[in-house]
């Protein structure tokens, strides 16, 4: 077998053969390994699509059985397969653009995943069949629960779903108005009065939703019961997590994050420079959500500039001061990022518009899917025309207490010909003096590294020192 282990940070491995050993003994039987990773499934999907190539993607937890499941798809349907490394994204999000440099027809994604809509390649998801205590898990929902006429919704980290229909066969008759989630695809046709969330599909009863209901979480802490709490904010939560077998209720620091969430939209509305984070390529309708930030921003007289760095750091982040705040397009489960540690902060589309757009109020939730803000969706708010006599606005920030001024922007005009988006350089810099950004590059004293190739001669390797800094073992130590 030819497998390739692939990293989308450096093209050039992609025709590198590897001669990897096989893996070390197992901690579980085959038969086991089969079920978990769903080879039988995976073969069926692969040998529909008549794929030959086809690309594996694997969390970092789970790499190291890699090896084990590509040969054993190599086997049952005689195609290549390619092992994808080192997302440039969040794993639990699908990595098409990997995929498409190993020129693949199909792509099995492992472990957690977000479930966001998909646009170039059919994928096939494998959650893995995490073990769960159905009748401790039922036990637990009913001290959390007493009441039979409780009106719950159940949802399900998707590593545990398999063993939802078992929860349910034993709750469901005691429990007339439990409702049990189901996963599913975007492109599924939902019927009237369906919630879709996260890939979560359920049918509640629209005379109680949804403050008449409450949450039961099959999984553990994590960005999905967070995404879930932050969106019904106003709903008790309770959780089982199977790892521990214990249950609790959620939600006792829910205000304190709404309280930062809304202390967010406070510096968005204080920004003037706005840096837009690609942080999916994959996520359907992303450039369409990346348009229709850079125009609400500007719009509301803001400066945009659009930046893509793959994962996110405080220090990658720290190499553009004169950004004020950044709004991060990323799938529903990275786009509550903590930015607690960032030089800037870190806000989400929703959070952007709502400082933006002056028809948008915050209601006090999350919304956490940027396609629901675009034409069309569910939460989406048309700007309003622009009044040349109130264009300029003014309030009080919140946070510093001064006054604000809104200078609100008509839309941008196509450009012309005549336009130039560049300027021709100068023998001074590289980058054309046409804004901010560059204003301020060329005002730095240091203004990144200069590669100078070709005018470094090249030096041998030598061998280096050894040992620790206080204590090589060259030096003599009086």
């Amino acid at each position: 077998m030819a497998t390739a282990l692939f990293s989308s940070n450096e093209e050039d491995v992609i025709h590198r053969k590897l001669s990897i050993a096989e893996p070390a003994g197992s901690l579980i039987t085959e038969k086991e390994l089969d079920e978990v990773y769903e080879i039988e499934k995976t073969v069926a999907f692969i040998q529909e699509k008549d794929a030959r190539r086809v690309a594996l993607q694997f969390p970092d937890e789970l790499l190291e059985d890699s090896v084990t499941i590509a040969r054993k798809l190599e086997g049952a349907t005689g195609a290549k397969v390619y092992i994808l490394g080192d997302t440039s994204y969040g794993s639990c999000c699908v990595d098409e653009v990997a995929a498409q440099h190993v020129n693949a027809d199909v792509l099995v994604h492992y472990g957690r995943a977000c479930l966001s809509p998909c646009i170039r390649l059919p994928v096939s998801y494998v959650f893995g069949r995490k073990a769960v205590d159905v009748n401790l898990c039922a036990e637990v929902f009913r001290k959390l629960s007493p009441e039979p006429e409780s009106a719950v919704v159940i949802l399900s980290d998707v590593v545990y779903h398999h063993a939802i229909a078992m929860l349910e066969a034993l709750l469901a008759p005691g429990y007339p108005h439990v409702i049990f989630s189901k996963l599913t695809k975007y492109e599924e046709l939902s019927s009237d009065g369906d919630v879709l969330k996260s890939g979560r599909r359920f049918s509640p009863d629209p005379k109680l939703w949804p403050d008449g209901y409450s949450f039961f979480y099959v999984g553990g802490e994590g960005p999905t019961l967070n995404n879930f709490m932050l969106t019904w904010p106003r709903c008790p939560f309770f959780s089982f997590n199977p790892e521990t077998g214990e249950g609790r209720k959620e939600g006792l620091n829910v205000n304190r994050a709404l309280m930062r969430r809304f202390y967010l939209i406070e510096k968005a509305r204080d920004a003037k420079v706005v840096g837009i984070l690609v942080g999916t390529l994959g996520v359907s309708d992303y450039l369409s959500a990346l348009k229709h930030l850079k125009d609400i921003i500007h719009l509301a007289g803001k400066k945009s500039y659009m930046l893509s760095m793959g994962k996110l750091n405080p220090a990658k982040l720290a190499n553009f001061p004169e950004v004020d705040v950044f709004v991060l397009v990323a799938c529903p489960e990275n786009s509550l990022l903590d930015s607690s540690g960032f030089y800037r902060p870190v806000v989400t589309p929703d959070e952007m518009e709502v400082a933006c757009n002056p028809a948008r109020e915050w209601k006090g939730y999350c919304i956490t899917d940027f396609r629901e803000l675009l034409p069309g969706g569910s939460a989406y708010v048309e700007f309003p025309e622009i009044d040349p006599s109130d264009s300029d606005r003014t309030d009080v920030s919140l946070i510093t207490g001064g006054l604000r001024s809104f200078q609100l922007s008509a839309p941008e005009a196509p450009l012309k010909e005549t336009d130039m988006t560049l300027a021709q350089r100068n023998n001074n810099t590289t980058m054309a003096e046409l804004g901010p950004a560059a204003s301020f590059l060329a005002s730095r004293s240091w203004q990144g590294l200069d590669k100078a190739l070709g005018q470094t001669a090249a030096a041998k390797a030598v061998e280096g020192r050894r040992g620790i800094a206080i204590a090589y073992e060259d030096e003599i130590n009086s």
